[in-house]
């Protein structure tokens, strides 16, 4: 019974501690920062090269900037990282996705978008960043516009 017990309290504790050591990771200066310039320099992210390694499938024209579907991939090399940053939304960092070695670098994610604005994507790999834009068109806002 004492095994049972201990079984249960050590899932109990990795089960508490195991996501507040994930919500660590988190980089609340970069996420709150009000413009795209100070969420990437929040990230460490200096001058990122054009890519067109980098591709960016997302809608010309979203009708409703509340759900914007975006499908990002990178067939850079040794991606460790995909970064989305929303150039006019109000918090313009949206998502930073970190890959272990050897996993694919795609992301499909649904975003919020104010209105019309650029949607870049940074890459990092071997200690670089590649960036990637497409310009996507909001008819009605999705951030309370």
């Amino acid at each position: 019974m004492n095994s049972i017990r201990r079984a249960l309290v050590a899932a109990l504790v990795f089960g508490i501690f195991r996501p507040l050591a994930a919500l660590a990771a988190w980089n609340k200066e970069a996420f709150s920062a009000k413009t795209a310039g100070d969420a990437l320099k929040s990230l460490g992210v200096g001058n990122a090269a054009p890519s067109k390694d980098l591709t960016i499938d997302a809608p010309q024209i979203a009708e409703n900037g509340a759900v914007v579907p975006i499908e990002i991939s990178s067939a850079i090399a040794g991606t460790t990282a995909l970064i989305v940053v929303i150039d006019k939304n109000p918090f313009p960092l949206i998502a930073r996705f970190d890959f272990k070695e050897g996993a694919l670098p795609f992301v499909k994610v649904n975003v919020k978008m104010g209105e019309t604005s650029d949607v870049r994507v940074l890459a990092e790999a071997g200690g670089k960043h590649y960036v990637a834009t497409k310009e996507v068109k909001v008819t009605i806002g999705g951030c309370g516009g």
